[in-house]
């Protein structure tokens, strides 16, 4: 279970880079936003499982 935690952190991490990228590179619509939005998620989701262990 703790590869797949990492796993989400990793992905939440290069989405907010992603996000962060394009928010201040170019206009890119609402993807980036819908890329943050996913990102918080996972970090969310793997704070909720590390409080649970």
């Amino acid at each position: 279970m703790e590869i797949i935690s990492n796993l989400l952190y990793t992905i939440a991490v290069i989405l907010i880079l992603f996000w962060a990228i394009g928010f201040f590179a170019y206009s890119a619509g609402s993807i980036i936003h819908i890329l943050l939005v996913i990102a918080v998620i996972a970090i969310l989701f793997k704070l909720i499982q590390d409080r649970k262990t």
